[in-house]
């Protein structure tokens, strides 16, 4: 069961109430959404199968059907499937506001409607989503999926904290959460044992960071100790050793986005930090021998998020002008770290972007829902 840790310093006027009961009603009126309800011709998989395409891949100008497809990082092709992205974000969108208004107002209302959300998206035979990712970010000529996909989940970390506060409700029966326990214990566990998984969980930049916030939320939410500590003690030993002497991470600094890639590894750091640490293992005081933390990363990024126009590397092909937006771990490093530039800059800031790469790496919608 995930614990909701209360040591934060300081509390910020932050909840903003009213525009989440707007968005709860919103969620309300909305339409209810399952990874069925479109399919792309080019997936291998059935309609349960969650499929996207890899974001910078286009066709190759030089071949008559364009395949294989070529790379282009940092330029995302519009043409590219995301139906599943969209619906699944969606769906995410919907359950958190409709919980969050159902923590503000304990009007059961919101809370049938978010669980109806679940129970359809994950659970009803005819429009549950499989428990796995294998045909995520399939490049067209070249492969049916990639462990690169695996990050396309990252948004259902939100969703497991929903469940949890939605326990509480009448409308959460024992059938339904024991259900999407079941779901997620068989997702996580594809992911660490698929081949596609593994190489996910290998990758040494932002996708591997994402991998362990996702298996650390879910092993949390299905009471899988060994892999909290297992996510854990890979934070310390495996992913801090992507940063560099001054809190940077090259493997991000290096790509034509290196801005929103900087901010993006560091927000899911702080992440791990949020879900792991606990009173004799606190990961937002921990050092490596060798000087490197999640303080340092925070030291690097905090100057170029409060101004942009001091940021010392390329600007980024492509949307750059959307980041700073709104971002989790402004919330949660403000709050545990006593860090209130941070904060005033959350609340400086609009609370939702309206730039398609801003809310696709968005991974945290409501932290409230962590605290």
């Amino acid at each position: 069961m995930i614990c909701y840790q209360k040591h934060y310093k300081i509390i910020p006027q932050w909840y903003d109430t009213e525009w989440i009961m707007e968005k709860a009603q919103e969620a309300l009126n909305a339409p209810v959404l399952h990874i069925t309800d479109i399919s792309s011709r080019h997936s291998a998989g059935g309609p349960h199968d969650y499929y996207s395409n890899g974001d910078y891949w286009w066709p190759d100008p030089e071949k008559p059907d364009g395949l294989p497809y070529i790379h282009l990082d940092g330029q995302t092709n519009p043409e590219n499937f995301n139906g599943h992205r969209i619906i699944m974000r969606q769906m995410r969108t919907n359950v958190v506001f409709l919980t969050s208004a159902y923590l503000l107002t304990k009007e059961e209302h919101y809370a049938r409607r978010a669980v109806l959300h679940l129970k359809e998206f994950f659970l009803d035979e005819a429009t549950y989503m499989a428990p796995h990712l294998s045909y995520a970010q399939a490049i067209r000529g070249i492969c049916d999926g990639r462990g690169i996909g695996i990050i396309d989940t990252l948004h259902l970390v939100d969703v497991v904290f929903a469940i949890e506060h939605l326990n509480g409700s009448e409308e959460m029966t024992d059938a339904v959460y024991t259900g999407l326990k079941k779901w997620f214990a068989r997702y996580l566990g594809w992911m660490l044992t698929d081949e596609n998984g593994i190489q996910e969980m290998n990758k040494d930049n932002n996708h591997g960071v994402c991998f362990f916030v996702q298996a650390a939320a879910f092993a949390l939410f299905t009471d899988n100790g060994r892999i909290v500590d297992f996510c854990r003690e890979y934070y310390k030993h495996g992913l801090l050793c992507q940063q560099t002497d001054d809190g940077s991470f090259p493997r991000e600094t290096g790509r034509t986005k290196p801005y929103n890639y900087s901010i993006f590894v560091t927000d899911n750091m702080v992440s791990l930090c949020q879900l792991l640490s606990k009173t004799d293992d606190n990961l937002w005081e921990y050092e490596s021998e060798d000087g490197k933390s999640i303080k340092k990363a925070l030291d690097f990024i905090t100057p170029y998020v409060i101004d942009r126009k001091t940021w010392p590397y390329p600007p980024d092909v492509m949307h750059f002008e959307a980041f700073p937006a709104r971002t989790g771990f402004m919330m949660f490093a403000g709050c545990t770290l006593g860090r209130k530039e941070l904060l005033d800059l959350y609340v400086s800031l609009p609370p939702e972007s309206f730039d398609e790469e801003a809310r696709r790496n968005i991974a945290t919608r409501q932290p409230k829902l962590w605290m």
